[in-house]
């Protein structure tokens, strides 16, 4: 589809603005090198308004905004508790985990596995990291955002994906975490903006409502199935998020491992310029994360009746769900079309700046400065700016091979992140609280997770993949228990005794409000 003289300058104006502002944010005095905590922690001077919304930047990339619409489409509601869950645990993590993380002043989460197991443990993690980060995490935000402009402008899927590349490595790659941190903010906003105008527009547009709200009310009457968060066994889609399970089982897992323990997302809170400001910021994240459902959820919910009713073609979007959100952009009039698709573009370049932003950190302070450690500081920013670039080219190659064939690409992103994310939340969580885990007990509990994973899956693939997670997580905290009592080794130093967990009055307020909201939703589409 052709865009109209100002959808062009509308998107082009935002891409020289967001380009403008990093290069202003990150610039240095004359003379002044950059250094590797400017670089990659942005000098640990974020405030908290900067770190939530660069959280939700951050996350609400092609994988949320055009994976989960994809999946409002073909499911429901249910997929919200992707969103929810994630509110809740954002708020444990602050509370309980930040303190302890910022105590030690760390760069990455690796590092904390070096300071707790040692520097075995810490290899293999940054190893895992970056294949995951490179083959999965960026192969997924360029691939879904390659999609969605493919079906929005008609650019080849190839050449859209380059382009997002080259726009997100354009400003990430120079100015680091500042540079990323700080334009998110503007992202967020054009961000929401974009994604309440296509939800209004969708809902608007259903034949026989009366308005936003009268679409709504329209969805929610002929469309009941698609409102029910707990899914029974019959359900097409039980499997993926199989019914209780998503809020007793799993899903917690992949959470704690995303939002606890993911560089690519507690890398803003250890930039923080305190601990307050990041507990701040984190409780901001999560009450906005209670809202992403009624700008990624919602529209593709929509997108049943106007398939139906002939405003979206119904062809396009059977089996190939993942393009309901671009379908969707098409309906924007001209000017408002352009601000959309400027929302996307912000979600996606967003997303894929931070996770060079955390290649280039872990690879740099991880694996390269332990066999360089006296180079001068300016040579590992280079180093890092190179790690991520290489990143991106090979994402960029393995984009479509690793995920041309699935229909739903976010789907395939949670199954593939949950054959580590048991060992790795075992790994930190006994890291924290148990004084007699080694490293050779975290060494069990993470080849324990990968090995399970694989038999349960060939071996019983009929059970639903959260249930799996949650199986293969008690197994792998069990392991790391008895093989730490076996094989009785040194545990590496602990200083956890003095951590306080004490938290503002401010935070303990947003925290009850986003519970209750979360208990809320749960209870009315139970």
């Amino acid at each position: 589809m052709a865009l109209e003289t100002t959808d062009i300058v509308i998107i082009t104006g935002y891409g020289i603005l967001l380009f403008l502002i990093a290069l202003v944010i990150s610039r240095k005095d004359s003379g002044e090198d950059r250094d590797t905590e400017d670089y990659f922690l942005a000098g640990r001077a974020l405030p908290w308004w900067a770190i939530g919304a660069s959280l939700i930047a951050s996350n609400i990339s092609a994988e949320q905004i055009i994976g989960q619409s994809g999946q409002g489409y073909a499911v429901g509601i249910a997929i919200a508790a992707y969103e929810w869950q994630a509110a809740i645990v954002l708020l444990v993590v602050a509370k309980y985990f930040l303190p302890i993380f910022l105590k030690r002043g760390i760069f990455t989460m690796p590092q904390f596995l070096n300071e707790r197991y040692g520097s075995g443990v810490k290899s293999l993690m940054s190893v895992y990291w970056l294949g995951l980060y490179t083959a999965v995490n960026l192969t997924t935000v360029l691939w879904l955002g390659g999609l969605a402009v493919n079906s929005f402008i008609g650019w080849p899927v190839f050449s859209s994906m380059a382009a997002l590349a080259i726009f997100a490595g354009a400003y990430s790659l120079y100015g680091g975490l500042k540079a990323v941190a700080f334009t998110d903010i503007i992202q967020v906003v054009v961000l929401i903006i974009g994604g309440l105008a296509i939800t209004m527009i969708a809902l608007d547009m259903i034949e026989g409502a009366d308005g936003v709200l009268g679409g709504l009310s329209t969805i929610y009457t002929q469309l009941p199935s698609h409102f029910d968060m707990i899914l029974d066994d019959s359900h097409a889609a039980y499997g993926d998020l199989p019914g209780i399970w998503t809020l007793l089982g799993g899903l917690w897992v992949l959470h704690f491992s995303y939002w606890g323990f993911n560089q690519y997302i507690i890398q803003r809170a250890l930039g923080a310029e305190s601990l307050q400001e990041a507990q701040k910021g984190l409780a901001f994240a999560a009450f906005l994360k209670l809202f992403v459902p009624v700008i990624v959820v919602i529209p593709g919910i929509a997108a049943v009746i106007l398939a139906s009713q002939g405003t979206l073609d119904a062809g396009i979007l059977e089996g190939q769900s993942d393009r309901t959100y671009g379908e969707l952009m098409k309906l924007a009039p001209t000017g408002l079309k352009g601000l959309v698709f400027a929302a996307l573009i912000a979600a996606i370049v967003s997303s894929l700046a931070s996770m060079m932003n955390s290649i280039s950190t872990i690879f740099t302070m991880d694996l390269y400065r332990t066999y360089k450690p006296s180079k001068p500081e300016g040579h590992y920013v280079t180093v890092g700016r190179i790690a991520a670039a290489v990143s991106m080219v090979l994402a960029l190659l393995l984009a479509q091979p690793f995920l041309g064939g699935f229909e739903s690409a976010f789907q395939t992103v949670q199954e593939y992140s949950g054959f580590i994310a048991p060992g790795v939340v075992v790994v930190f969580l006994l890291g924290f609280f148990s004084k007699t885990v080694n490293a050779q007990g975290a060494y069990g509990a993470l080849i324990g997770s990968v090995t399970f994973n694989i038999l349960l899956k060939f071996m019983l693939p009929d059970i639903p993949f959260i249930i799996r997670i949650w199986i293969v997580f008690i197994a792998c905290f069990v392991i790391a228990l008895l093989v730490s009592r076996v094989f009785q080794g040194d545990t590496v130093q602990q200083n956890e005794d003095e951590v306080g967990f004490k938290t503002q009055p401010i935070f303990n307020v947003l925290s009850s409000l986003v519970i209750l909201m979360f208990v809320g939703l749960y209870i009315f589409l139970w």
